[in-house]
């Protein structure tokens, strides 16, 4: 799959934004246990926010879509993704509270994570519309989550479509979509757990990723990303499977890797990458970005992306 549109080599991502607040313990607390931690952060975090922070780090013109509240975060959002360089024209500001995400990080790097959508739930179809057909003829990929009401996943991909747009779906948080989504997708990126839960195949290695991936293309998906983490990940299209080999790297925190890797994804095929060569620099950011803390802190600049993969050839 190659884009050759480059007078259209845009990314505009339509999802969530939060202010992350992170505790850092040696081990995630028991039900009811009350633990000591190491440290605490707030950054700029929801996953809509995190891919437009990575798209505009890897070098795209990126734009993003989603709600903000006009209290004391809003700063810290518009903040964080303009240090970026992402187009802010379509983040709408609603009364009320931003969105927030509270997120528990162990020392084996894994984490636990529940987000309130708060502003989020205010992004409507007819902000969808506005800003699509103003990206239209600038913007060739759109990335989106499942952090927005779910009532405006298809119209989200519908309206992307019609404009032209490749639309790439990060299944995430896992969700049960209506079937007429599917057809609407052309890459869908869930991770093992995401994969497994919408499959219904458990995904443990290549082969169950490779039956997973096969399972979204009978739904109607173009082509399905299938990441493992530390076993790599497995592209899965009509033409056939092609794995992508694992970047060895000693994990501090998994916060943001999968937004880092959909970012980069997005803004390579943006740069008319075909969908092999995209997710080698996908998986490059992804290692990167679980080597550090936190959300938005952790997305990799592309000097550090391009400067790990040359030093793997």
């Amino acid at each position: 799959m190659t884009i050759d549109q480059p007078h259209r080599s845009g990314v505009v991502i339509v999802g969530s934004v939060t202010a992350d607040v992170t505790a850092f313990s040696q081990r995630l607390p028991a039900r009811g246990e009350t633990i000591l931690g190491e440290e605490f952060t707030m950054v700029l975090g929801g996953k809509g926010a995190n891919q437009a922070v990575a798209a505009g780090l890897a070098g795209a013109r990126t734009s993003f879509v989603g709600c903000v509240g006009d209290d004391l975060f809003r700063d810290l959002v518009v903040d964080g993704l303009s240090a970026a360089g992402v187009d802010l024209t379509h983040l709408r500001t609603v009364p009320g509270p931003t969105g927030i995400a509270h997120i528990r990080v162990d020392a084996s790097a894994q984490n636990d994570i529940v987000m309130v959508p708060l502003a989020n739930a205010r992004l409507s179809a007819g902000q969808i519309d506005v800003a699509l057909a103003a990206l239209a003829p600038t913007t060739s990929v759109l990335l989106t989550q499942l952090e927005t009401p779910a009532s405006l996943t298809l119209h989200i991909t519908a309206r992307a479509r019609e404009h032209g747009m490749t639309v790439v779906l990060d299944p995430a948080p896992a969700a049960e979509l209506d079937a007429a989504v599917w057809a609407g997708i052309d890459i869908v990126t869930p991770n093992e757990t995401e994969a497994t839960v919408l499959s219904g195949i458990e995904v443990t290695d290549p082969a169950s990723a490779e039956r997973s991936g096969r399972w979204f293309l009978t739904q109607g998906v173009g082509a399905a990303v299938i990441t493992m983490a530390e076993k790599g990940s497995c592209v899965v299209t009509p033409e056939g499977t092609t794995f992508i080999e694992p970047i060895s790297v000693e994990p501090v925190d998994t916060t943001a890797a999968g937004d880092a890797y959909a970012g980069y994804l997005g803004a390579a095929l943006a740069e008319g990458w075909t969908l092999a060569e995209a997710t080698r620099l996908a998986g490059a950011a992804g290692a990167i970005a679980v080597t550090r803390q936190g959300a938005s802190p952790s997305l990799p600049r592309r000097d550090e992306v391009d400067a790990l993969l040359a030093s793997l050839t």
